[in-house]
């Protein structure tokens, strides 16, 4: 059979199961998700999540930058090196990769029907559970000396949670799928600290203490040492430009500077430092704990890691920037490094988000900075439909545009941008890759510069 046919027979097979991630959020509930099919189904496939050290990375924002900075070091260091992150943004095959390159379509079907047996003997099981099963078996096969793994949902309860790290990170958190991990930012600091081990030591970017608080008595709890970064690690930002930024880190101890990092990434925004920093202090522990580097692969490492569609430039001219910010508090840090990139430039803003997301608070944190909004949505089944998203535009005091697909709203927007205006697209990570996409494969514009 053709490969490619394979491939979309594999895809179909797999997207005929229940998809959490395509469901109306008020038709899930805690109930919905359960570790023992995950358990059965790698008990059936003899363990493959056993056979190399890990990484689990859980957080509102920044978990899938934490993710690829470290997985890119580690790469740079020589080891081999298995990512595992979602949602992807055009092929599926991107979720699984080793060593920067996403698993062969070809093995991927190989996988897919080699496990078609067992899933049949467990019931309700789920896409995204049948997927992570695919990720771990095939970073065994591959023998990968480590997996850096991406929590889906929450984290108690997310289908990666039955693997057992040598370093747990928690990344900043936020408010988000409250119908699901809960009202408070207590009770979802619950969730995601449900990926804490006993005596596993874990990282914990900068938090609300509300957070920290829950976090650090789980930890404590679990006799887990905590590397709180926001108290053990300084750090300054040198330079920064279109072309990527500068930052200097260093232990808390040597708040004077002594035997500090100089790191340089690409990816922009404040928030990214951020992100890179606690990645750095995810490495130091690695370094202890059998995965030894250089400073030369710690800086080729940061230098060339990716994440795409997260602040990201793809054309200068015209210019065109995209993101995902999903929740009020991603919009605020995105008006920041606008504000801080493109002082005094309003945006044509192209939104379009998921129908569980409060859309008014995103625009009320980019209202100073936009001219018109282009409202759209994505093909997902979650996404808020683009005349609601366009009602409530108007409702907030914006001149309202209403396109029904992504690539036309871009088009909109680079029409009615005038002067030094310049075109924004965010919302959910569905909208920003359509945009990207779009964008790139089209041939009627050169594309000056991609970030």
């Amino acid at each position: 059979m053709d490969t490619e046919v394979a491939y979309q027979e594999a895809l179909d097979y797999l997207f005929s199961f229940v998809d959490f991630s395509r469901t109306h959020q008020q038709n899930l509930a805690p109930e919905h998700f359960d570790l023992k099919r995950m358990e059965a189904l790698m008990l059936s496939l003899d363990q493959p999540h056993r056979t190399y050290s890990s990484v689990h990375v859980a957080g509102s924002k920044g978990k899938g930058s934490v993710c690829a900075f470290c997985a890119s070091v580690l790469q740079a260091a020589g080891y081999k090196v298995g990512l595992y992150t979602s949602p992807h943004l055009k092929d599926f095959e991107e979720r699984i990769q080793i060593n920067g390159k996403p698993i062969p379509r070809r093995d991927l079907v190989a996988l897919v029907n080699e496990i078609k047996p067992f899933v049949a003997q467990i019931e309700k099981i789920t896409t995204f559970e049948i997927a992570t099963a695919l990720a771990f078996l095939y970073f065994a096969r591959q023998a990968v000396d480590m997996a850096v793994v991406e929590v889906g949902l929450g984290g108690r309860l997310d289908a990666t949670n039955i693997i057992t790290p040598i370093v747990s990170v928690i990344t900043h958190l936020y408010l988000e799928h409250t119908s699901i991990l809960g009202n408070t930012l207590s009770q979802i600091a619950r969730e995601k600290a449900g990926i804490v081990k006993d005596n596993t030591p874990v990282v914990l970017a900068p938090q609300a203490e509300e957070a920290r608080g829950v976090i650090m008595a789980i930890a404590s709890n679990r006799h887990a040492r905590v590397i709180d970064v926001a108290q053990t690690y300084g750090y300054k930002l040198v330079s920064h430009s279109l072309e990527g930024q500068t930052f200097s880190v260093w232990g808390e101890r040597n708040k004077k500077g002594e035997r500090q990092a100089e790191i340089r990434i690409r990816l922009l925004g404040e928030h990214q430092v951020e992100n890179a920093v606690t990645a750095y202090a995810t490495l130091q522990l690695l370094c202890g704990l059998g995965f030894p580097f250089d400073e030369d692969a710690l800086r080729k490492g940061f230098a060339s890691a990716e994440w795409p569609a997260r602040f990201e430039v793809i054309s200068q001219k015209p210019l065109i920037v995209i993101d995902s910010a999903h929740i009020p508090e991603a919009a605020q840090m995105m008006r920041n490094a606008l504000e801080e990139y493109f002082p005094g430039r309003q945006i044509i803003l192209v939104i379009g988000v998921s129908e569980d997301k409060d859309v008014r608070g995103i625009l009320r944190e980019l209202k100073p900075l936009v001219k018109e909004v282009v409202a759209t949505q994505s093909d997902h089944p979650r996404a808020l439909d683009v005349e609601k998203l366009a009602e409530i535009s108007r409702e907030s005091g914006f001149i309202t545009h209403v396109t029904p697909t992504v690539s036309e709203a871009l088009d909109e927007a680079l029409r009615l941008k005038q002067g030094e205006a310049f075109v924004f697209v965010t919302g959910s990570i569905f909208v920003a890759a359509s945009a990207r996409i779009a964008w790139l494969e089209s041939r009627r514009f050169e594309v000056v510069k991609v970030i």
